[in-house]
């Protein structure tokens, strides 16, 4: 593995955005302007998601069980954490949460312009880190991401930004959520 560049995130400059709906506020861990975003956010009410057409979105539950996105054409099944779901940001959905709040971590990002992807790696996994950017985050108790030789220990709501990686990702003790996003080619 080439060596990365690996700049630490920290939740003290994490920034905190209204949903475009009006219907709770999103914590942004990392993002590159309007192109592409990793964010925590915690879904306390049932209802519509933001309109985002032109986006994809990857989505998976970290705290709590039970959401179900509702879509036009059925559900999308989020009851169950740690398992990531796909949709397209112009689908209209309305979540329903069948046993109280939840927390989920969102990737987003424009269609036209990078391929956006969701792992979630528990000790023991690991995950293929391409060209591109990811996002190690530790949604949870600390962890410890193994990666080009090196281990970093990860503090809960803390994480990684990983940048020139070519290689395998290993969590060697807790749980890491990776988000990775590559340029579209033109």
């Amino acid at each position: 593995m080439k060596r990365p560049l690996i700049t630490p995130l920290d939740s003290d400059r994490y920034q905190r955005t209204p949903w475009k709906n009006g219907g709770g506020v999103t914590t942004d861990i990392a993002f590159d302007g309007d192109i592409w975003r990793f964010s925590h956010t915690p879904i306390t009410v049932a209802g519509p998601f933001s309109d985002y057409p032109g986006f994809d979105r990857l989505q998976v539950l970290v705290a709590g069980s039970g959401l179900v996105l509702q879509t036009p054409s059925g559900e999308i099944d989020v009851r169950r954490p740690f398992r990531p779901v796909r949709f397209a940001g112009e689908t209209p959905i309305v979540s329903r949460l069948e046993a109280g709040p939840v927390e989920v971590i969102n990737l987003m990002g424009e269609r036209s312009k990078v391929r956006i992807d969701l792992a979630v790696l528990e000790a023991g996994r690991s995950q293929r880190l391409g060209a591109g950017i990811h996002v190690a985050y530790c949604p949870g108790a600390p962890s410890i991401l193994r990666l080009a030789d090196r281990s970093y220990d990860l503090p809960a709501d803390g994480g990684l930004r990983i940048d020139d990686a070519d290689g395998v990702a290993s969590c060697s003790a807790g749980l890491v959520v990776v988000g990775s996003i590559s340029c579209v080619s033109p």
